[in-house]
């Protein structure tokens, strides 16, 4: 039951992220190439990075189920992309979604390697956003974990509210993990919409160099 879960999850989060990944090329009115090459990154980025650190095989270059599954949803989106004309809105929706999928796949990660768990939740954090990273600089936009939103600190809560919940609760497993992700989709919407910001504890010159 867990497996299947866990191979569920794993798919819904690269289609919201391949989803993401798409919508903000298009957004950029990059070519068809382009918009493959961005879903692609924005859904592999993060768990590559996770792998390469855990010292293990890369997921997606031994499983051509979730390449094939990347290019059909880019597809899917440029076909889309002519009923749909909120892009922001769109992207926000996929790119959150993707955002709790992707974190409760790197900590569940982080814990079956036998890692900390601390360090499982900077594991989930790095799945959930790198991809987005990268996405973000390949499109030549400073990157939303960098930005005000809160974004990481979403990630953060989430995978600490996993590891608590699983270690000192009753609850079904299959429940703390989709209590999780919508915990996480829930304080990236709340953060948007009350613009929630992380306090900065020092301040700026206008005219300094950043």
């Amino acid at each position: 039951m867990h497996e299947q879960l866990n191979f569920a999850i794993e798919i819904l989060g690269t289609i919201a992220f391949s989803m993401s990944g798409s919508f903000a090329a298009m957004q950029k009115r990059l070519d068809p190439f382009g918009v493959l090459i961005i879903a692609f990154i924005t859904s592999v980025g993060g768990g590559t990075v996770r792998d390469l650190l855990l010292d293990i095989p890369v997921f997606w270059m031994h499983d051509l189920l979730m390449c094939g599954l990347i290019l059909l949803t880019s597809i899917f989106s440029m076909i889309f992309k002519s009923l749909e004309n909120n892009f922001k809105v769109t992207l926000f929706i996929f790119d959150s979604f993707g955002l709790g999928l992707f974190t409760i796949i790197g900590v569940q990660k982080g814990l079956h390697a036998g890692i900390h768990p601390l360090i499982c939740i900077a594991l989930g954090t790095i799945t959930g956003c790198f991809g987005g990273i990268i996405r973000d600089i390949l499109l030549n936009r400073i990157p939303l974990i960098f930005r005000q939103e809160i974004y990481a600190t979403a990630c953060i809560i989430g995978g600490s509210a996993f590891l608590l919940m699983t270690h000192y609760t009753t609850l079904s497993y299959t429940f703390v993990q989709i209590f999780t992700i919508l915990l996480i989709v829930a304080i990236r919407t709340l953060a948007v919409k009350y613009h929630w910001q992380i306090p900065r504890f020092y301040g700026y010159d206008q005219n300094s160099e950043m």
